[in-house]
């Protein structure tokens, strides 16, 4: 069944000749035909264009394979491109260009059949944009398939394409990996770049990359992507071997894993996640402690600071701003408050406030935050935490109201503080599907690494995945 395979699986069917790339292209075109009404995971169809690139794919390692690209950040070159907002769609905004990154897709030969949904800016952790339906979770249809890169996940999950682009400025490709029961990698800053229209955003807080079905995929597309492009302010350091390799090398060495599920309460308290959750990390421990490794306890004390959360804030609301501001010169006239979610707008506001040398004291602040967190991989290996706090949660939320505009902020805050403080220390981190509740849910758990250590987290998350192969329940035929 082409829906249930993986990226590297679907490239082996054209390799032996037991499938042509207009045959992959046409059944994923068939299924988001089939699905994605009910979905809302696909938002721009590019099915013409990818049948006839079909026609003559690049004969890379993903040759004739088809994959979704998230409709903000990356751009597809001609096709519309509105990050959520509903201005741009009205303009038919559109980039001439391939982003490196999907330019680097092209070559391997996988074939772009269209773009997925996000939140407005991908600000929230579920893609509800007022610009498009809203994408639904493919477990439950009353839940977030989380977000930003909710379209993404809800695609793979489902079966539409094996494997989607997606990106993460504070969580946007782990927290939909969990929610669809996903594998999803959030690299090391500047491990891949954002070019050409980036050198980074938001002073390096988003990354991208992709949500997989298996890690093999999402170790293969990393080697493919990763490196610095010409004009690159900054590059991670270099991997030593491939991160494929990494996947069939010999199991790691007994490692020194910590493990947490307590969040940090805005009076400096901790609050206990989900039972759900904490029985996912339980379980995930237990299975890495089989596997050999030393596995305990361990509250990073540096992650307890007050200071994280409007330091980080004050970064993601100039951003917001930002955003903004650069879609209305796109556009070529000012925004309307009416025309964007009550939250964009008070965000933007926000950073309007934050001046030059605030904005220098917030990055300052996280510099030094990053020093003292790093402290703690001198002594462990990695760090385990639920991805979030709760299940997914049912559509709708995260939305604010107009009376109270950063209710969204705050409830997102509670449901995703373990992934956020990664953007700001730019290290590597990935979510796992290794659970289910009782209303079959999926539940994720998170690994965190040291800085330029996604060798390691690959090699360990492909230990989890052969010791207990990934499930896609959601999966149609």
């Amino acid at each position: 069944m082409l829906s249930s395979l993986d990226a590297t699986a679907t490239a082996e069917l054209v390799t032996s000749g037991r499938a042509s790339p207009r045959e992959l292209v046409d059944a994923a075109i068939a299924r988001i035909e089939r699905d994605n009404a009910e979905l809302g995971a696909v938002i721009v169809p590019l099915f013409d264009e990818a049948r006839a690139q079909a026609q003559h794919p690049s004969p890379g390692p993903f040759s004739g394979v088809p994959i979704l690209v998230k409709d903000i950040v990356a751009t597809t070159g001609g096709a519309l491109h509105t990050a959520g907002l509903l201005p741009l769609k009205h303009a038919g905004h559109r980039v001439p260009h391939d982003s490196y990154l999907v330019a680097a897709l092209r070559r391997a030969g996988f074939i772009v059949v269209g773009k997925t949904n996000t939140s407005e800016l991908g600000i929230l952790p579920s893609a509800e944009p007022p610009a498009w339906p809203p994408t639904r979770n493919p477990y439950d249809l009353t839940r977030t398939s989380g977000g930003s890169s909710g379209g993404s996940a809800a695609a793979v999950a489902s079966g539409m394409v094996p494997i989607a682009h997606g990106n993460d400025g504070g969580g946007s490709i782990r927290i939909p990996a969990s929610c669809c029961g996903l594998f999803g990698m959030k690299p090391s800053r500047g491990r891949i770049s954002l070019g050409p229209d980036h050198g980074d955003i938001n002073g390096g807080l988003v990354n991208e990359h992709v949500l997989s079905r298996s890690v093999r995929d999402s170790a293969a597309v990393l080697d493919l992507l990763a490196g610095m492009q010409p004009g690159d302010p900054y590059t991670a350091p270099p991997q030593v071997s491939r991160y494929a390799a990494e996947i069939t090398a010999a199991p790691p060495r007994a490692l020194k894993i910590g493990f947490a599920t307590r969040r940090l309460m805005p009076d400096g308290s901790l609050a206990e996640s989900h039972p759900d959750c904490i029985a996912a990390v339980a379980h995930a421990a237990a299975l890495l402690a089989s596997l050999g490794h030393h596995v305990e306890p361990v509250e990073i004390e540096a992650l307890r600071d007050p200071g994280w959360t409007p330091n980080f804030l004050a970064i993601w609301v100039v951003g917001v701003a930002t955003e903004l501001d650069d879609a209305a010169r796109t556009i070529g006239r000012a925004i309307d408050p009416r025309e964007v979610e009550p939250l964009t707008w008070a965000l933007a506001e926000l950073g309007r406030l934050i001046t030059g040398p605030g904005y220098a004291d917030a990055w300052r602040w996280l510099r030094g935050a990053t020093r003292r967190l790093a402290e703690y991989w001198t002594r462990y290996d990695l760090w385990l935490t639920p991805t979030v706090t709760e299940p997914p949660p049912p559509l709708g939320t995260f939305q604010s109201p107009q009376d109270d505009p950063l209710a969204g902020i705050f409830r997102a805050a509670e449901f995703a503080p373990f992934t956020a403080p990664f953007n700001a220390t730019g290290q590597p981190a990935c979510s796992l599907p290794l659970y289910q509740n009782a209303a079959g849910l999926p539940i994720g758990v998170q690994l965190v690494g040291a800085y330029g250590r996604e060798d390691l987290l690959f090699r360990v998350a492909a230990q989890l995945e052969a010791a207990q192969p990934f499930v896609h329940a959601a999966t149609r035929p």
